[in-house]
Parts: structure tokens; C-alpha cells; sequence
């Protein structure tokens, strides 16, 4: 059979094979906790049984080959049972032992785990392996927190404890498939995501990861998940900074890995949470709700307090409250009396509290405003002190209101210990979404609006929802000076300012014939900080000034760039290629010149990138401003702007295997119509290859 096909049994098995001891008979226990229907056969040679299952002493005793199977032997022996496995037909196979890639001696282990694979689905090695709570197949060693559910949401993570600890969550989020990824030595991430996605039980899909090796998989498989309308959410751990390794220009401290993770994310519409809990509370919303139409939302609550903690906290994250319509806040006003003032937050006080019929058509009122989501801000007592019969009227009341008003609703705790387990589970029961702190509810809300706008930006297919993937470099890197880097930018057509590189003797005269004011610069390969070392002198108005500042760099390099000075700038740009080992090569704009690690302005862009993906960047630089024409001064040509971004992409595609780095700072934004134009320009490439 197909690994793909060999995927799908081993998540939804019809049978199980254990092999081994101790694990392999908690495997069996948990199986029967969480409900497993099917057959459990274990294999040991040293027991007649385990768990009450007769043991046989060879996966080859097994009456049949198994759907999937769980491996929990040291690592020598674990590769021949999954060869035999192999051979025999099995599905999936959860290799538990460590001491394979993920080891200084385990190499040689890996190799020889690799050869014995075949079409096996392999989970591992080094991992916890798999929960399913939809059929109750438990391939996992340990205890865990979770149940059955009909349907729910796929949580992917590279941590067997972090795993543990989701089941363990008393946030009511329905999980159905819990999956520990350990090594990936076989399957990967992308490959679950893939196989998830054919499951229509499946209702969202979160990720717990330190990276993806394969990035390019990785965006055909979330794209899938799109088509399939399966929301993905990643909490992304383990960032770097690639500038540590190469330092030489301001492109590579700008694009660390984390940063292209983020744009990764954000361009095949995956929401990227912070924390754990933000994680769950995302995951569960979208499990509820789906993707938000919008981020337009209302506030219920009976606090002023609570009112203007959603208001500050909502606004931060960029959602609004459009105030109440005019009918519905007409009717409320006469509900509920001239002491209560109606906005959105809306303060309903506590006149109507305990009034059931009082509070479903107050909610209803308000979420007759077609908000895109509508919060009730509640928080039981402590079931010890009070009880909460008012509490539930107030959650009966919102339920009752989502139905009549046609509307979404949610109920939120502004802690996340005061919404009790019966008051969720009622709450999901209803199709109400149930959301446990402020902060990370409200960011759910952010999220979940997100990710729909962005599905829409990427059904236009004007954006691009891929990565290419790119060769690597394999001679030895070396700098050229600028006049060399600026020719080859000629003639790849990108603008480059009128320039003569000459002897210093000449320096007044080649100035004289390309007109002031200019600029000199010192030319040498080893100068990649030329403003620092004194090696740039601007607005020469004259050939003895040029001379003079020519002489003054000679202790640097016996010949100097002139070239025309760029005057009536709108704005100064920095436009940067970077490599990183995941990624391949990718682009970096943001505000340039001596601003550039100052403000620390800047976004990544992804390749291939299109023209509405690098006018969207450009609108989240703070340097837009200046762009479109800020307090009335001209507005930069934004046209020639994109057209030279994607003319750098255009370099970096012709050169894949010999570019390095590129560092194009300052590029001077002129007037709307004039043009760009680049100012420096630094270019690391192979030493062997010749730039096309």
C-alpha cells in the first residue's frame, strides 16, 4: 500500500499491535480507557501475556498485519520488528525509542531505521506517538486527559510533554487527535496536516513547532487545509537570528528566522499565537465558530469595569466596536431606562439581572446589530460561596439570544478560572463559544477574524500562497565593492545613479563631467561599512571639494566611486536579499538609510512574491506614511518602488545558486512619477559563478 494510504490507518486503526513491556502495556490500558472497539494484540517473547492479551513471541506470529502498531523496544532491536512490520503490510508504526538522529551515536541507527521503512507511516523515532479520541486508539505510553469526542480539533506538536499537558486542559477544547512528532525521520508535519485534512470529523488543526524542513510541503498541505475550510493556528518556538552568523550588512540582522517564519504564516493564513493558552482558546473558538466574517464585535456586561477593560484591550488588538444601530438602541433605551447610557461596550447594568426573559431581549437587541461576534462578559462566583442559578440565567439568556438574532455568540470570563466546566460544556452544546480570559479571548476573536480575511485575500489569487524552494550555494563567498555590485544591478535594469569609478588623481574632473552636486565613496571589497570607515562624502558642490574629500579616503583605496548626488527625496528605503538555511533566499524592504536598525522598520517578504504581496508589506511599514504623502508633502512614487522590489526578486531568481546576500540601502524613493533610484548597494556571491 501507499504511505498515504498506510497515514490514514494508522490514524484511524482498525487494529493495534503492541510490542514491548511496560509502554506497550499502558498502550493497551489507555486504549481501553479512551473506548478502542478494535482488536490489541502484543507481542513479547519473555510474557504469555500483558493486560489480560496473550502475547505472541514475533510481530511475524501476528494473525494479520496491523494497522498500526507501537514499538517500545531499545532502537537496535525496534528497526528489525519495523522491518518485519514492513514486509508483512503493516500501516503505521510509532517507533518510541530514542537514541537515533537526535544523538551523536544514533546516525548510524537512523540510517539503517531508514532502510527498513518502506511505505510504512512511521511516527518517531524519539516521540509519544498518537491519540485519537474520535475512535479511542491511545499509541501513547502515558497517561493523558482527554476523551471521546465526535468531533474536534487536531493538535501536531514536536513535544510528547507539551502534548501531555494539552490533554490536560480545563478549557473544555474537544480534541480529536492528539500527535507527538518526535524525530520525523518519515513523517513530517506537512504530512499530517495533509492526511487530517481527509478527515471531516477534524474542525481545526493547531501546531506546536520549532520549524518545518520542508517548506514548500508545508504550503501545499495548509493550502489543502484551506480548501477543506480547516483552520490552521501555530504557536512556533525555538527562534534565532541568522545575523548572528553573517553581520556584514543590515539585511541579515533584520531577517531572522523567526521573522520568515512569521511571513510564512501570514502568507498561506495560519494564525500565530504566543502562549499555550492563547493557543486553546483560538483553537476552541474556531472549533465553535469557524472563522469570524469580521472583527466588528459587541460587549455585554453588567461592570463598567469589565466595559472598558474589553474597549482598551479590544482596541489594542485592532477590532472594532461599531456603536449600537439607532432602532436597536432605541429599544434598549426604553427597556432599560434613561440611568443606562447605550454604547458598545454596552454597561447593561444589573436592573434586569436574574430576569430571564428581560435579559434575552436585551442581548438580542444588541446583537440584532449584526456584530460579527458578541461577547457576554460573565464571571461565576466560586461554587463554595454562592450558587449560581442567576449566573445560568445570564447564559441562558445569550444562547437563547445567538438563536433568535441569528447571530455568533460568546460568553467570556475576564478570568479564566471563573467560568465553570458546566457552565462550557452547556455553552458548546449550544454552539455559544465559551472564552476564558480577556486577553486571550480577545486575541482569539483577532485571530479568528484574521484568518478569514486572509482565505479571502488568497482566493483573489493575486497573493501567492507558496514558497519556492531554492539550491544552495556551494563555492566560497566573497564581497564585491560597490561599483562592481552596482553593475551588475545596470544591467539587470535596476536604477543606479549616473557613476565613474576612477583613480583619486581624477576624482574632480570625473566630477565636473556627470555635474553637481555628487557623492565619492571609497571602492574597496573589503570596506562593507563605508559611512563608518569615513569613506563617503555627500553634496560636493565643486572639483575642489571632490578632490579634497577624495585624498582624505586614499589611506582606504586608491580609487573612489563619484556619482550623481540624489536630491529631492520623499523617502529612503532599504530593499535586502538574505539566505536562510529553511527558507532558501528572501527579500527584506523597510525604512532605510541611517534609520534602518534605529527604528527597525521593516518586514520579510517570501518568494516568489507578487505585486499586491509587496504593497501589502508596504502599507505595514511605519515609512508609509512619508510614501503617500505625509502633512502635505509630495508622495513618493510608490509604482517605481514595486516595480524595483520585484525586479530585485526577478535578480535573486536568475542567481539562486551564486547570490549570497544583497543589501540595497539607501534606495531613494523620489516624487510620485520620477522614479526610484539605488544609492549603495552591497552583493555577497559566489566566488566560482558569475552573476547573470
Amino acid at each position: 500500500m501507499s504511505k498515504t494510504t498506510n497515514i490514514k490507518r494508522l490514524l484511524c486503526p482498525q487494529n493495534i499491535a503492541v510490542v514491548g513491556g511496560a509502554e506497550a502495556a499502558e498502550v493497551i490500558r489507555q486504549s481501553r480507557k479512551t473506548g478502542f472497539k478494535g482488536e490489541i494484540w502484543a507481542v513479547n517473547a519473555r510474557r504469555s501475556e500483558i493486560e489480560g492479551v496473550k502475547c505472541v513471541a514475533s510481530v511475524n506470529d501476528l494473525p494479520t498485519a496491523p494497522d498500526a502498531a507501537f514499538v517500545a523496544i531499545p532502537r537496535e532491536p525496534a528497526i528489525s520488528v519495523i522491518k518485519d512490520l514492513e514486509k508483512m503490510g503493516a500501516g503505521g508504526v510509532i517507533c518510541y525509542a530514542s537514541g537515533f538522529s537526535e544523538t551523536s551515536d544514533g546516525q548510524g541507527y537512523h540510517r539503517d531505521l531508514m532502510n527498513s521503512v518502506g511505505d510504512l507511516a512511521l511516527v518517531g523515532p524519539n516521540c509519544y506517538g498518537i491519540l485519537n479520541y474520535l475512535d479511542g486508539a491511545a499509541l501513547w505510553p502515558d497517561h493523558h486527559g482527554g476523551q471521546h469526542v465526535d468531533k474536534g480539533v487536531a493538535i501536531i506538536t514536536q513535544s510528547g510533554n507539551i502534548g501531555i499537558s494539552l490533554t490536560m486542559q480545563e478549557r473544555s477544547l474537544p480534541v480529536s487527535y492528539m500527535i507527538s512528532v518526535g524525530n520525523q525521520s518519515v513523517l513530517s508535519i506537512p504530512d499530517y496536516i495533509d492526511a487530517l485534512c481527509d478527515d471531516d470529523r477534524v474542525t481545526a488543526i493547531g501546531l506546536h513547532m520549532e520549524g518545518v524542513d520542508d517548506i514548500s510541503g508545508f504550503c501545499r498541505a495548509v493550502n489543502k487545509a484551506r480548501s477543506k475550510g480547516i483552520p490552521v493556528v501555530a504557536l512556533k518556538s525555538g527562534g534565532s537570528d541568522i545575523g548572528a552568523e553573517i553581520a556584514l550588512s543590515h539585511t541579515s540582522t533584520l531577517a531572522g528566522s523567526d521573522e520568515l517564519y512569521s511571513a510564512l504564516f501570514q502568507r498561506i493564513g495560519i494564525a500565530r499565537v504566543r502562549t499555550l493558552s492563547e493557543m486553546i482558546e483560538t483553537l476552541k473558538l474556531l472549533h465553535v465558530a469557524g472563522p469570524l466574517s469580521g472583527n466588528n464585535i459587541s460587549s455585554l456586561s453588567c461592570s463598567g469595569g469589565d466595559a472598558a477593560l474589553i474597549a482598551d484591550f479590544g482596541s489594542q488588538l485592532g477590532l472594532k466596536f461599531k456603536p449600537i444601530p439607532d432602532v436597536q438602541a432605541s429599544q434598549l433605551q426604553k427597556q432599560l431606562g434613561d440611568k443606562v447610557s447605550i454604547s458598545n461596550p454596552f454597561d447593561y447594568h444589573t436592573y434586569i439581572w436574574g430576569n430571564i426573559e428581560e435579559k434575552t431581549n436585551c442581548f438580542t437587541r444588541v446583537m440584532q446589530g449584526k456584530y460579527d461576534i458578541s461577547l457576554l462578559v460573565l464571571d461565576y462566583p466560586k461554587s463554595d460561596l454562592s450558587e449560581a442559578h442567576e449566573w445560568d440565567i445570564a447564559l441562558d439568556a445569550m444562547i437563547a439570544a445567538q438563536k433568535n438574532s441569528g447571530y455568533q455568540a460568546a460568553v467570556l470570563a475576564t478570568l479564566p478560572e471563573n467560568l465553570p466546566e458546566k457552565a462550557r460544556s452547556t455553552l458548546i452544546r449550544n454552539n455559544v463559544v465559551p472564552l476564558q480570559g480577556v486577553e486571550d479571548g480577545l486575541k482569539a476573536i483577532s485571530s479568528a477574524a484574521w484568518i478569514n480575511a486572509r482565505w479571502k485575500e488568497l482566493a483573489n489569487n493575486n497573493v501567492s500562497s507558496t514558497v519556492r524552494k531554492f539550491s544552495e550555494v556551494e563555492n566560497e563567498i566573497v564581497l564585491l565593492d560597490e561599483t562592481q555590485a552596482k553593475s551588475i544591478l545596470k544591467e539587470h535594469g535596476l536604477p543606479i545613479p549616473r557613476s565613474e569609478t576612477v583613480a583619486i588623481s581624477e576624482a574632480g574632473f570625473t566630477a565636473e563631467r556627470i555635474g553637481f552636486p555628487v557623492v565619492v565613496k571609497a571602492v574597496s571589497a573589503d570596506l562593507a561599512h563605508k559611512t563608518e570607515a569615513g569613506g563617503v562624502t555627500l553634496n560636493l558642490q565643486n572639483a575642489e571639494a571632490v578632490t579634497s574629500a577624495a585624498e582624505r579616503m586614499a589611506y582606504l583605496s586608491d580609487k573612489v566611486l563619484v556619482e550623481s548626488m540624489i536630491t529631492d527625496v520623499v523617502a529612503e528605503v532599504i530593499i535586502g536579499v538574505t539566505r536562510d538555511p529553511q527558507f532558501g533566499l528572501s527579500l527584506v524592504i523597510g525604512s532605510g538609510g541611517v534609520w534602518v536598525e534605529l527604528l527597525q522598520d521593516s518586514t520579510p517578504l517570501l518568494l516568489p512574491v507578487s505585486r499586491d504581496d509587496i504593497h501589502s508589506s508596504l502599507k505595514k511599514l511605519k515609512l508609509y506614511k512619508l510614501l503617500e504623502g505625509y502633512r502635505g508633502q509630495p508622495a513618493g512614487d510608490i509604482d517605481a518602488l514595486i516595480d524595483t522590489i520585484l525586479s530585485v526578486a526577478d535578480f535573486a531568481f536568475d542567481n539562486e545558486s551564486k547570490l549570497a546576500e544583497m543589501d540595497l540601502n539607501p534606495v531613494m524613493v523620489l516624487p510620485k512619477g520620477k522614479g526610484v533610484v539605488i544609492a549603495d548597494a552591497m552583493i555577497r556571491i559566489s566566488s566560482e559563478e558569475r552573476v547573470n
